[in-house]
């Protein structure tokens, strides 16, 4: 009996990620919030994700980038042909040096790159939420104000006189002849 009080006690301490027994982590005195993320609404934690190994373009973000294969770059027209070993040997070694030195790129380089692309979208994503939206917003509502002024201003002044020149201008009439 003690022993089902204890498990239920575990499970209640730390039913996911975002839940506790207090409820939300976002709002921990929220009852009914906990709830409703216990019924398939619970957040993903992106950063224990699992990757995909095999489909490593999932959004097909290069599929613009230039595929380079051994057909693409060395081909003999017909009637100039290589020993059939020379050509095999010639495929083995291109597929290999392009697979193992982008390995090699990879490893050296992509590291140090993925961090500093990690740390500029990090800046830029704080810059975007911290500074650009505020200030876009603050300065749509400023121009929502001084939009409606100018509105006023037109209305009251131009408007009247706009139309006043339109009723002179609307008598005159221009015909065109053309001599020869």
């Amino acid at each position: 009996m003690t022993g089902g009080l204890k498990d239920r006690e575990a499970d209640e301490d730390f039913l996911s990620p975002f839940i506790r027994k207090q409820g939300n982590i976002f709002k921990p005195n929220n009852k009914e919030m906990e709830n409703d993320s216990l019924n398939g609404k619970t957040m993903e934690d992106v950063h224990t994700k699992e990757i995909d190994l095999v489909n490593r373009d999932p959004k097909r973000i290069n599929d613009d980038v230039v595929r380079v294969d051994f057909e693409d770059v060395i081909a003999e027209p017909p009637g100039t042909y290589s020993f059939d070993g020379v050509w095999k040997a010639s495929f083995t070694t291109f597929t290999v040096t392009k697979y193992w030195c982008y390995r090699l790129l990879t490893a050296l380089v992509g590291l140090p790159l993925a961090l500093i692309w990690g740390v500029f979208f990090a800046i830029l994503s704080f810059l975007h939420i911290w500074a650009v939206v505020p200030c876009v917003k603050s300065f749509l509502i400023e121009m929502h104000c001084v939009s409606r002024v100018y509105s006023i201003c037109v209305h009251t002044f131009f408007d009247p006189l706009f139309e006043a020149v339109g009723k002179c201008c609307s008598s005159i009439r221009i015909s065109t002849t053309k001599e020869v």
